[in-house]
């Protein structure tokens, strides 16, 4: 399910090719007698109005067989240009020495969305979510301020996280951090450190970059399996979220929603990091082996078979991709993941530093305060209490 989930979304980055060979049908026919049958002034102007060409003229005129002349031997049916055209639309009798399927590919062309895309799109609405996000916060830390504690701390703590649990957290912000602050310098850093630090500075930062990316990955992943199976039982929906929501976790209203050790807004953030987290590291293999994890034609196989692209009336999913598209493909997707994974992280950290009240303590020392522990996760503290064998009680200043 977390496959199909994943390629629905990446429909979005193959929706305008998409759509082009859902059209190819209606393109209306060029008379190109004038030219000899080689591209006309319609064709260009169709092509600058991002209107469909039927390029079969081109396609198609991949030469013919070859012939003898005496005395000189087989002289090519096809021409230079003829050869590079029959070898980009894949019609080219290739013969290679190679069982890799990465090598019997000799033109690939989709490289250039991908670097359209990557530069453009990815680059642009990638950095305005994140700085977006910074700015959002920003804002609400200047109108709400710091979420205060209602009562006096009452000198008296409660374990809220074991070191294990501590020890994985950290791990996993460590890693997505480094992660995070590495990838974002390999899209920008030709953008804006390039042209001010020079190019050799650049390269030697990126080499540095990917070195910690390829190899803190894996202590993300580790990191990620582990907090799922320690948390994933206290992160489960319960009705007792439905209240903290319609509180917006105490920001409506006079009194602090009961929780459980997790409350409605940390089980989103638990949630969004093990989904996005999951998808960042399947990709992040992906592209770790090359070509040797593919993810994409199988599973737009499987969208195609049960109908979603007819859902967003879109042209069937290509199913026949060169192994480069499926590793260029990877890329994106793993980028877009990372950026809202960011965007997410972001807010997460201001709650737990600046934006809370002895929030950081939980994830600090692992002790809190009874006076927090009640406020925020009452329900939690009433079990704590239980195991303890105490009766719940609200909290008091101790004397």
């Amino acid at each position: 399910m977390l496959r199909h989930f994943l390629a629905v979304l990446t429909c979005v980055l193959l929706s305008a090719p998409a759509l082009s060979v859902a059209q190819e049908a209606e393109t209306p026919a060029i008379d190109r007698s004038a030219t000899g049958g080689a591209q006309t002034l319609e064709d260009i102007l169709r092509r600058q109005q991002g209107l469909p060409v039927d390029d079969s003229f081109r396609s198609d005129a991949i030469g013919g067989e070859a012939i003898t002349a005496p005395g000189l031997g087989p002289l090519g049916g096809a021409s230079d240009p003829e050869l590079w055209r029959a070898l980009r639309y894949n019609k080219a009798d290739v013969r290679v020495s190679t069982n890799n399927e990465v090598g019997k590919v000799l033109v690939q062309d989709g490289g250039m969305r991908w670097y359209e895309f990557r530069q453009g799109p990815l680059a642009t609405y990638g950095g305005y979510l994140l700085l977006g996000t910074i700015a959002a916060l920003v804002l609400f830390y200047l109108l709400r301020g710091k979420i205060r504690l209602d009562e006096p701390m009452t000198g008296r703590t409660v374990t809220r996280f074991a070191f294990f649990e501590r020890f994985s957290h950290w791990l996993l912000a460590g890693s997505f951090i480094l992660l995070g602050l590495t990838g974002l310098l390999t899209l920008f850093g030709r953008m804006f450190i390039a042209p001010y630090l020079g190019k050799e500075f650049n390269a030697t930062l990126l080499t540095a970059s990917k070195l910690i990316h390829n190899n803190v990955a894996w202590g993300f992943m580790l990191a990620l399996v582990l907090v799922f199976v320690m948390w994933v039982w206290h992160n489960i929906p319960d009705k007792t979220d439905i209240k903290w929501f319609a509180q917006a976790g105490g920001i409506i209203g006079k009194n602090h929603p009961p929780a459980k050790k997790f409350n409605g807004g940390q089980k989103i953030i638990f949630w969004s990091v093990v989904l996005l987290g999951a998808s960042l590291s399947v990709s992040g293999l992906s592209l770790l082996f090359p070509f040797e994890l593919p993810l994409f034609a199988k599973t737009f196989a499987i969208l195609n078979d049960i109908g979603v692209p007819g859902w967003v009336d879109m042209a069937p999913l290509p199913t026949a991709l060169a192994p480069q598209e499926e590793m260029q493909l990877a890329q994106l997707w793993h980028a877009i993941v990372a950026f809202v994974m960011m965007a997410i992280i972001l807010a997460h950290i201001y709650i737990g530093s600046v934006g809370m009240e002895g929030a950081y303590d939980a994830m600090g020392s692992g002790e809190v305060d009874e006076a927090w522990a009640h406020q925020h996760h009452s329900l939690w503290l009433d079990e704590v209490k239980a195991r303890e064998g105490k009766a719940p009680e609200s909290a008091t200043p101790a004397e």
